[in-house]
């Protein structure tokens, strides 16, 4: 059994396009998504119709829940966003699970963490305004009761746009790459394989060229005053300003 899973896709649809295109090649069982669908300047809306037909959002993501209303803050960023989104978007988005199960229970997928999309699950914030990787008791809390020997197998999520995977109490934990606005100076599109082979799954992160500079002129072009240029810097470096 193959799962292809997506995330972060920020409304990039020239980046998710690489994706689905390797995607297709790989011929998955399923295709999750792991949420923050539109939240970003490179054509917020041609990337939710592909997501619509390809790859629905499986999970909410924080800034889905923006888009919803279900959160304040960055005004001008949701109004630009949902002006170009179908009217039934922030309801779609609203109504999605924080996590979700699948292959017979053995793989849940969230955004942030199965208790929040929110919560960064493998990394820890320190006093510093820095991050570590999270250890073992606080990977155990935020799972929420997530665990091998109550059958599950693997945890995968997004958020936090890094590439990391490690096993607590036989649990592979994975957080998948992210399709844009990748933190890494590395500016490719990801995407996580999960493949399940005679009782063990097997984690692939793969990586997609894109067109980095199409979607940035996109960004500098239509994007709002300010966060159009942002976006667009972020995109062609695959750092955040």
């Amino acid at each position: 059994m193959r799962l292809a899973i997506l995330g972060d896709v920020h409304g990039n649809a020239f980046a998710l396009r690489a994706v689905l295109d390797d995607i297709r090649a790989a011929s998955p069982d399923q295709v999750l998504n792991l949420g923050d669908t539109v939240w970003g300047c490179a054509d917020p809306a041609s990337a939710w119709a592909l997501q619509q037909e390809c790859a629905p959002p499986s999970v909410r993501g924080n800034t889905d829940e923006r888009v919803a209303g279900l959160r304040d803050g960055k005004e001008t960023m949701r109004a630009w966003v949902r002006a170009r989104l179908p009217a039934d978007v922030p309801a779609t988005l609203a109504a999605l699970p924080t996590h979700l199960d699948t292959a017979d229970g053995e793989v849940r997928v969230a955004h942030g963490s199965p208790r929040s999309p929110w919560e960064d699950l493998m990394l820890t914030g320190t006093p510093d305004g820095h991050t570590r990787p999270a250890r073992f008791r606080e990977l155990r809390e935020r799972l929420g009761g997530f665990r091998f020997g109550a059958g599950g197998r693997v945890c995968i999520v997004g958020h936090t746009h890094r590439e990391m995977l490690t096993v607590v109490d036989g649990l592979t934990v994975v957080n998948a790459g992210p399709v844009s606005r990748q933190k890494d100076g590395l500016p490719l599109a990801r995407w996580v394989q999960l493949t399940r082979r005679a009782g063990h799954w097997t984690a692939e992160f793969r990586r997609v060229p894109y067109d980095t500079q199409a979607a940035s002129t996109w960004a500098r072009t239509h994007g709002p005053a300010g966060a159009g240029d942002h976006e667009a810097h972020w995109l062609t470096t695959g750092r955040e300003p």
